[in-house]
């Protein structure tokens, strides 16, 4: 005899997609943090081999880090190896979360420059010197401009003494001095008067005097990775930027600090959110 088969309803079907949906709801964010975690563990990876070449370079150099191409220590990743410079060779220079140059290998600059993109790619034509790497130079990094090592006489482009400046990681307070961190250019000099950018993702146009706000960026769920003088590596907050030793003189209780009584308010709105410090 046939034997009638019963198949699911349609309000059971409707039931099983709903705890589908649910499943997927409580999944999602825990599958997203799992990726930032490995986004970050990465990043930090990469700024800890840059530790490394900064060690190696001033155990080189009378203990001084790189001077760059002039009295203001511009151009300092063109003292690098050609092998460390060229991006395609050198992974190192890409966070995970910022891959994509702002200008591409065929010289088409991207509509837009958040920040997602990592800066470059430069083959030195409008500097006016020969990049001594194949592909160019890009990356996701700046080096803390204040730790160069330039000639004492003058002032960084910020207008800060050189005096205050570091030129070596054989400083007391190296822990807290930032060497290598995520930003939208390869140099940077802030001050404790720099502002965020008002929009999170138009940091590169805040100005170009306001160099704070091109490495306040939200790469990393309210953090940049950061490496310091003392050859460490973490995550720092984007208002935590405000309070770490910059160079000698930069005052940790300026006017974007707790210290300094900075308000919610003073804050543009897409970072008030996160922390403060």
């Amino acid at each position: 005899m046939y034997k009638h088969q019963r198949g699911f309803t349609l309000i059971e079907l409707l039931v099983v997609i709903a705890i589908i949906a649910l499943l997927m709801s409580i999944l999602m964010p825990a599958l997203q943090r799992v990726k930032e975690q490995a986004r970050s563990a990465a990043c930090l990876a990469n700024l800890r081999q840059w530790n490394f070449v900064a060690a190696m370079y001033t155990e080189d150099n009378n203990g001084n880090f790189w001077s760059g191409l002039n009295n203001k220590g511009h151009w300092w990743t063109w003292q690098l190896p050609a092998r460390l410079l060229d991006w395609k060779m050198n992974k190192t220079w890409l966070c995970p979360t910022a891959k994509k140059p702002v200008i591409d290998e065929n010289g088409n600059k991207i509509p837009s420059f958040n920040i997602f993109n990592s800066w470059g790619i430069f083959n030195g034509e409008k500097e006016g010197r020969p990049c001594n790497s194949q592909n160019g130079s890009a990356g996701s990094y700046t080096i803390n401009g204040y730790v160069l090592s330039i000639p004492m006489k003058g002032t960084f482009e910020s207008g800060v003494p050189v005096s205050d400046g570091w030129r070596t990681p054989s400083v007391a307070g190296a822990s807290y001095a930032p060497l290598f961190l995520d930003a939208l250019r390869f140099d940077l000099w802030p001050t404790e008067m720099n502002r965020p950018a008002e929009f999170q993702y138009a940091a590169w146009t805040s100005g170009s005097e306001n160099n704070m706000a091109r490495c306040c960026i939200n790469r990393h769920a309210g953090f940049v990775g950061c490496s310091f003088m003392d050859y460490s590596a973490r995550k720092v907050g984007l208002k935590e930027l405000w309070t770490i030793k910059w160079h000698r003189k930069f005052n940790i209780a300026g006017p974007y600090t707790a210290a300094g009584g900075v308000r919610s308010e003073d804050w543009p709105e897409w970072i008030r959110p996160f922390k403060d410090y």
